[in-house]
């Protein structure tokens, strides 16, 4: 067994996918339009779904307002240097929620920044 895939539902399909392709590296990996279903879906990732767990963006055509929830935390993703990503996506209009340094009561370096939506995603530092 495995993860396949977490799905976010998304108001602005084009400004998510350029968010996760253009901001945070991932690559789009397939879309499809359900016209019946008057809804769209992307998955994005940093891999093949055969392999990697991905993120799939739902985008419910018309006017949508989603609450975020009490339930839902974030997403996690390990980069080589929390500093130089927390930077990258700043200087390309990334919203910061956190900077970046050492997590609460550890050492870890960790960050959190926000995709269009405001869901928020945690830049962890790989560990060596």
């Amino acid at each position: 067994m495995r993860i396949l895939h977490t799905m976010l539902r998304v108001r602005d399909l084009s400004a998510s996918i350029a968010f996760y392709t253009q901001v945070l590296g991932m690559k789009l990996l397939r879309q499809k339009d359900y016209p019946a279903g008057a809804f769209t879906l992307a998955f994005v990732g940093y891999g093949d779904e055969s392999e990697h767990s991905v993120l799939e963006l739902t985008h419910n055509w018309g006017d949508h307002h989603y609450e975020m929830g009490t339930g839902f935390g974030h997403i996690a993703i390990e980069v080589p240097d929390v500093y130089a990503a927390t930077a990258a996506i700043k200087a390309q209009g990334g919203k910061i929620l956190r900077e970046a340094g050492p997590m609460n009561a550890g050492t870890t370096i960790i960050a959190f920044v926000a995709d269009p939506d405001g869901y928020p995603i945690e830049l962890i530092g790989a560990k060596h």
